[in-house]
């Protein structure tokens, strides 16, 4: 039924707002070309960041940094009752959900989708942002400066994510 319905969903949004452009007198197309051009620009000023972050996690797994930090850690989060495999997941993620998907697909290789990792895995990738790429990119296309609370809320709220992820986890496994 969902699926019938979210069929409907997007055609009618769309039709909702050319209606509402129709009714404000609005130069329609002229305004998504604007849009699109917008659009453009931004994902030309995005694409050098995304190439940086997509090198610098690949060059971390390279190099083996993620097993250290896996092997450093791993005592402390078996106290909370964390797999440490995910440990680069999480640092990864926060900087790019693109380049932590390949280490998404190294978990599931190695420990499948419906393991304790791998349910943790996809929880906290559903469930947590890019915190310095999103905060990134908008501010920079907003032109915002002071970001004041930002960081530490988006911080938190990633850990809330996680912690429910494990919570999650734990009672479907």
């Amino acid at each position: 039924m969902m699926t019938q319905v979210s069929n409907f969903i997007i055609p009618a949004v769309i039709f909702l707002v050319v209606g509402f452009g129709v009714l404000g007198h609005v130069k329609i197309y002229e305004s998504f070309l604007k849009g699109a051009s917008d659009g453009l620009k931004i994902v030309v000023e995005i694409v050098p960041t995304l190439i940086g972050l997509m090198m610098g996690v690949g060059i971390l797994r390279a190099s083996g940094f993620f097993t250290l930090l896996e092997r450093a850690l791993a005592p402390v989060a078996a106290l909370f009752g964390f797999p440490a495999q995910i440990l680069s997941l999480l640092t990864v993620k926060l900087f790019s959900s693109s380049a932590a998907t390949g280490l998404v697909l190294d978990v599931f290789a190695t420990y499948g989708p419906d393991s304790y990792p791998g349910l943790i895995t996809s929880i906290v990738m559903s469930c947590t942002e890019t915190v310095f790429y999103t905060m990134s990119v908008y501010f920079l296309a907003a032109k915002v400066t002071k970001t004041r609370y930002t960081l530490t809320g988006a911080l938190l709220s990633t850990a809330a994510g996680t912690i429910a992820g494990i919570i999650l986890a734990a009672a479907i496994a």
